[in-house]
């Protein structure tokens, strides 16, 4: 009996370590990528297996000693993956008990479901929480029509619902410039990008996005491009800026430790919590996909998950303070040329898929 759960131990554990080496290789197959989002269950499973290891005593055995040292290995590369996100960490975006009522930005984001029939809680929630600005993804005619109501409270409002699963609304109580929806790489997939105007006159460029996730069939190529392209824009035109959505990415992965290098932009998770937002249902198995990421200079007087309304996800709220957000310019961190490369080969990659 102790010999077969030793083997038993042995085989997951080996599964564990495939999985930490996976997305170690450079490339956007599916199957390899969607390793990168269950970072802290493999971190947890790994851990029990080293306990199993341990009270089996497999360590007095050279075969139990070398995995139990790869596990450790193992963890220990998860473990700095995901601790960036914790608050063992150094805040990137500093937190600020008061802002003046003109320079503060409420912002909630949700990814409604395009399945899910209980409006009525999302709109309880939006009258609750009264955000400034409220962006839904997985808007359809059905959807734009149960949110109607909101457009009293929300003059400036950009709609694009679909079908598909990529329907995208934003709401916004302050005055939008400026604003374009765009498809940067997939006709039916639409992103907004529009100008916002703060009460203090300041003016802050606002990016959604709700690229394709990776899955059986379809790889990351097309996902990867998608919030890098906005990234270097972000960069390019170096004014305060914020984006939001669905990125159907982890918080840890290359694409998005590309997207922060490329756009200087930052994400107040880092230093606080991971906040996982999908699937609603299964705290678990719960990975971070939705994000407001900020321009240097923002403070951050709350960040909060909202609670379940019936989606797959979970909405977020952040209210921000622009107070020390230079108007006029923002200066990136300088990228070095290696990462402008791996920028451009991420985009390329995408357009020559694109054109197969």
């Amino acid at each position: 009996m102790g010999q077969w759960v030793g083997r038993v131990v042995w085989a997951f554990g080996s599964m564990l370590l495939i999985a930490t080496l996976l997305p170690v290789i450079p490339t956007n197959e599916w199957w390899v990528r969607i390793f990168d989002f269950p970072r802290a269950q493999i971190a947890a499973l790994i851990a029990l297996v080293l306990v199993a290891v341990a009270i089996l005593g497999m360590f007095r055995r050279r075969t139990g000693l070398l995995l139990g040292v790869a596990l450790v290995a193992a963890l220990t590369y998860q473990l700095i993956r995901i601790l960036p996100y914790t608050a063992m960490a150094n805040e990137k975006v500093p937190s600020i008990a008061v802002c003046a009522a003109d320079e503060r930005l409420r912002f909630l984001e949700a990814n409604v479901l395009q399945s899910n029939r209980n409006a009525q809680a999302l709109l309880i929630m939006v009258r609750e929480q009264r955000p400034d600005v409220l962006l839904l993804t997985e808007t359809d005619a059905w959807w734009a029509r149960q949110v109607a109501p909101l457009r009293s409270a929300y003059p400036h409002v950009v709609s694009e619902p679909r079908g598909n699963t990529y329907g995208m609304m934003l709401f916004s109580k302050l005055p939008l410039s400026g604003t374009e929806v765009r498809h940067l790489f997939n006709p039916d997939v639409p992103s907004i990008r529009t100008e916002l105007a703060l009460p203090s006159g300041k003016r802050i460029d606002l990016y959604a996005v709700h690229p394709k996730p990776p899955k059986p069939g379809r790889d990351t190529a097309e996902r990867d491009a998608e919030i890098v392209i906005v990234g270097r824009e972000v960069r390019r035109r170096a004014r305060p800026a914020i984006v939001a959505g669905d990125l159907n990415d982890v918080a840890w992965s290359d694409t998005t430790s590309l997207f922060q290098e490329a756009s200087g932009l930052l994400d107040p998770r880092v230093g606080r919590t991971l906040m996982p937002t999908f699937p609603a249902d299964l705290p678990l198995l719960r990975w971070p996909l939705d994000y407001v990421f900020v321009s240097p200079g923002f403070t951050l007087t709350r960040m909060e998950r909202l609670s379940d309304f019936g989606s797959d996800h979970l909405p977020v709220l952040v209210e921000l303070c622009a107070a020390a957000v230079e108007p006029a310019k923002v200066v990136a961190p300088k990228i070095d040329q290696e990462t402008r490369e791996e920028v451009r080969e991420t985009i390329n990659e995408a357009r020559d898929e694109a054109r197969d």
